[in-house]
């Protein structure tokens, strides 16, 4: 095999599906300054707000949105996200958005929805989004993990 061949198939390799890049550890110095009282009473706020108030399905729903919320900025926010959940805050509503998701698409009431329609309910704005997520969080495709599951179903 030629070196342009073998650089190829090498380059092909680091290629990740849907545009997925490595994940970078970014040191902000402004997430030392959060005071921990005040960041544990953020995160159980954000845990209520996105999870339990199930805001994660609205896809308008933005960081701006959610720090008017908890009256506070969306810096801070952000800081107390990457600091106690360990990802940005889109990467925290597409997780919630891929678990719900993964429910649906196996259960049998929403058997005779298709991908888009599952990936609207649970707050996705386009297809392109929704598939990059779910493969980052499932390591495989909504199609894909529907079939595998029904497939055990039978």
């Amino acid at each position: 095999m030629s070196d342009l061949a073998s650089k190829n198939q090498a380059e092909a390799a680091k290629k990740r599906p849907y545009n997925l890049r490595e994940k970078k550890d970014k040191d902000a110095a402004y997430r030392s300054l959060i005071r921990p009282e005040l960041a544990d009473e953020l995160y159980d706020k954000i845990l209520n707000i996105i999870v339990v108030q199930k805001k994660y399905k609205d896809p308008n729903y933005s960081a701006k949105d959610l720090a008017k919320e908890l009256k506070t900025n969306t810096r801070y926010l952000s800081a107390v996200v990457n600091s106690r959940f360990g990802m940005n805050y889109s990467c925290l509503l597409n997780e919630y958005r891929v678990k719900d998701a993964k429910h649906l698409l196996i259960d049998k009431r929403y058997a005779d929805l298709n991908v888009e329609e599952i990936s609207t309910m649970v707050g996705f704005a386009n297809r392109q989004s929704f598939y990059a997520a779910f493969y980052k969080n499932v390591g495989e495709t909504p199609n894909g993990y529907r079939k595998k599951h029904a497939e055990y179903k039978r």
